[in-house]
């Protein structure tokens, strides 16, 4: 039997207090819902379905992919009417999993285990146990089996105190639930075509329906406001820090890391606080990453160190790198082997080769940098006319004095030494010394001016 998948985010959102949809959130550096859809892939269905509607033109270009169906629910009347609008186009022999696209800690475990444990011809609810059931539909069983889910507001005074919870997650035949959501009703407080009513539809049926437990009531949170968004971001970090401490990664402290992405970590690496990993990062074996770190998009050689408060963004380095601190990588940033660059320097679009220092308040930008230069403090490379960028190439061996500028397109030779204070212009030979500079005199009788005194 194939299995459709229909996720519900057409809801408006209104707690958040955002122009931004609802399932368009944040949440470790990606939409909400694209952690629903995630989870969704990994279970190997044939169909997939997301209903739509408040900012839906929105949320649709958000992901592009092409094996998402999409089903509009132009009007939101209940989570059954949401559901009815996928089902036309849903083969009535699949099984059908319903999720919820503002809940997404749903692991691929639970949901694995949900449809392993559902026999083809039953239904099933995935429950969970809440100490506070606030604003929850409660759990009503009979002899082991759900009987029905009743809606808080719904609720009798003895179906009140349930602590057994639904979550919105339902999986039942495509064909029994065409049937039952065509019945539905909008008896009821709300005024809506509710998707828990069809349970008593099913029991009337003589359908088994299991509630199946989720371990923790975390993994089956929605996310209606921002307070709950927050608490939805330390719940997934926590996750994902735990899983990279499994594979041996170390942390100062497993609360200040915040992964924005996918990091992936070599043997021995250790985080120390506050560090950020946006988009695919790649740490090498014994890697340190110092406090207060942004890394982004970047992949890091074995053995390399960032010192404190440096910003790495599409950037890379071989082995044995030391960075920082309050370096700045930018995009195109490529380091060899054994490179070090210390505080206060930019380096963009630019290579250096193995064993060259770029040690301190420099800029580095449209380079070229040979094997075992040394640049000198406050060096930059003048790389824009106003129009374009141009290029500057420094030979291996070579010595760049401090405060040098390099107005390119410019060559230093192999070798080559740049005295201090030198503005190039002109390409310098291999192994030579080069000088530029205004020729020093001090002026005789010259006086320092005075501040006048107000009249």
């Amino acid at each position: 039997m194939g299995l459709s998948i229909v996720i519900l985010a057409a809801g408006q959102g209104t707690r958040m207090r955002s122009a931004l949809p609802k399932v368009l959130q944040p949440l470790a550096g990606k939409p909400v819902l694209a952690h629903v859809l995630a989870c969704s892939r990994k279970l190997g269905a044939d169909d997939l379905c997301v209903v739509y509607g408040h900012g839906g033109e929105t949320v649709k270009a958000a992901f592009p992919e092409s094996d998402i169906r999409w089903a509009l629910q132009a009007e939101q009347l209940g989570t059954g009417h949401a559901v009815q609008q996928a089902m036309p186009n849903t083969p009535a022999t699949n099984k059908v999993l319903v999720l919820t696209g503002d809940a997404p800690l749903l692991t691929v475990a639970t949901l694995k285990r949900l449809l392993a444990e559902t026999p083809d011809d039953d239904m099933a609810v995935l429950t969970v146990d809440m100490d506070d059931p606030s604003g929850y539909g409660r759990i009503v069983r009979q002899e082991g089996g759900v009987k029905c889910i009743v809606e808080q507001k719904d609720t009798s005074a003895a179906q009140h105190n349930i602590t057994e919870i639904n979550s919105g997650v339902i999986l039942c035949p495509g064909d029994r639930l065409k049937g039952w959501l065509n019945n539905l009703g909008t008896d009821n407080s709300q005024g809506e075509y509710y998707l828990t009513d069809v349970i008593a539809m099913a029991v009337a049926d003589q359908v088994t329906v299991h509630g199946i437990k989720a371990d923790t009531s975390v993994e089956v949170m929605g996310i209606n406001d921002k307070k709950q968004l927050a608490e939805a971001e330390r719940a997934l970090q926590a996750r994902l820090v735990d899983d990279l401490m499994k594979q041996g990664v170390g942390f100062a402290d497993p609360a200040r890391v915040d992964i924005r992405g996918t990091l992936k970590c070599g043997s021995d690496v250790f985080i120390d606080i506050n560090a950020i990993f946006e988009g695919e990062v790649e740490l090498g074996d014994g890697s340190k990453i110092a406090s207060n770190n942004l890394i982004r998009d970047s992949k890091l050689g074995a053995n390399s160190i960032v010192h404190s408060n440096c910003h790495i963004e599409g950037a890379t380095s071989g082995a044995d790198c030391e960075i920082g601190p309050f370096a700045r990588l930018r995009p195109g940033a490529e380091l060899a082997n054994n490179v070090k660059v210390g505080n206060f320097v930019e380096i963009k679009k630019s290579t250096i080769a193995d064993g060259s220092k770029v040690s301190h308040l420099t800029y580095i930008g449209d380079a070229q940098i040979g094997m075992n230069v040394n640049v000198g403090a406050g060096t930059i490379t003048c790389n824009y006319d106003g129009v374009n960028k141009h290029k500057t190439t420094i030979g291996d061996g070579a010595f760049i004095g401090s405060g040098v500028e390099l107005v390119a397109p410019v060559e230093v030779g192999p070798g080559a030494t740049i005295g201090a204070g030198a503005t190039l212009t002109k390409s310098a030979p291999e192994h030579r010394l080069t000088i530029e500079r205004a020729r020093q005199k001090s002026i005789e009788g010259w006086k320092r001016p005075v501040k006048k005194e107000p009249k």
